[in-house]
C-alpha cells in the first residue's frame, strides 16, 4: 500500500479541523499539523485547490479556505447540527 501524499495529508488535516472546530484551518495551522514549513503548507493548499475538486475553493484572491465540501467556512443559510451541536455551515 502506498503511503499518503502531501496533498492527501493536507486534505485530511482540513476536513478533520472543519469537523472538530467548525472552521477551516489557516495554512499556518496546516504547516504545524503536518510538520512542514509555512510556505510548504501554503503551496500544498493552493495545489490541492487547483485540482478542481467540486465543492472546495479559496475565498477570492486569498489564502483562506472559503468552502470545503460538505462544509462552508463562510456563514450560509444551511446549518448543520450533529448530536445537538450546531457549529457548522453547509454549502
Amino acid at each position: 500500500m502506498n503511503s499518503p501524499s502531501l496533498l492527501d495529508k493536507t486534505y485530511n488535516v482540513i476536513i478533520e479541523r472543519m469537523r472538530e472546530a467548525g472552521q477551516a484551518p489557516h495554512y499556518t495551522e496546516i504547516a504545524s499539523a503536518l510538520g512542514i514549513s509555512v510556505e510548504g503548507a501554503r503551496e500544498a493548499l493552493h495545489e490541492l485547490m487547483a485540482l478542481g475538486i467540486p465543492g472546495i475553493w479559496l475565498s477570492h484572491d486569498t489564502d483562506y479556505i472559503g468552502s470545503f465540501a460538505p462544509f462552508s467556512n463562510l456563514p450560509t443559510q444551511y446549518r448543520i447540527t450533529i448530536d445537538g451541536e450546531k457549529k457548522w455551515f453547509g454549502q
